[in-house]
């Protein structure tokens, strides 16, 4: 349940983000990065701030939507839910030597690798080749132009 909850909210602003790049109607004149900062904004925060996107076409309000929905409640909330409820169930064990303590600077290692580890490998390509993507399409659009 917990790895089902930390990869919730990058799937959803991944694949939003990617139906958004190859569909006309997501396109609409923006770069991927524009493309990939709407969705984010709008699974993870308000999406308040949707820099120059026209955010008024069918396409955008029903996929925005979608990504607030899904982001916020419903698929995150019911894991959260389901990790208490089994965490509420489970009856209490007395520590010994192999016990990891959540109090200690082992355990905060830990937890800070896996949060950079799943971080990383979920948005740093996403974020690397949005402008490799770009200014390939910049280039291409210039040889059209010029031809």
């Amino acid at each position: 349940m917990t790895v089902l909850a930390l990869l919730c909210v990058p799937a959803v602003i991944l694949g939003l983000t990617a139906v958004a790049a190859v569909v006309e109607l997501g396109l609409a004149g923006r770069a991927f990065s524009g493309i990939l900062y709407v969705y984010t904004l709008a699974t993870a925060t308000n999406g308040s701030a949707f820099a120059g996107l026209n955010a008024n076409t069918a396409f955008n309000n029903l996929t925005l939507s979608l990504a607030m929905f899904i982001g916020r409640f419903s698929w995150l909330l019911s894991r959260c839910y389901a990790i208490a409820g089994s965490l509420a169930a489970k009856r209490v064990v007395p520590g010994s030597m192999g016990t990891l303590l959540t109090g200690g600077g082992l355990f905060v290692g830990f937890l800070s690798a896996v949060i950079l580890i799943v971080g990383g490998l979920t948005h740093f390509p996403v974020i690397v080749l949005g402008p490799v993507a770009e200014s390939r399409n910049a280039g291409q659009h210039a040889l059209l132009n010029a031809v």
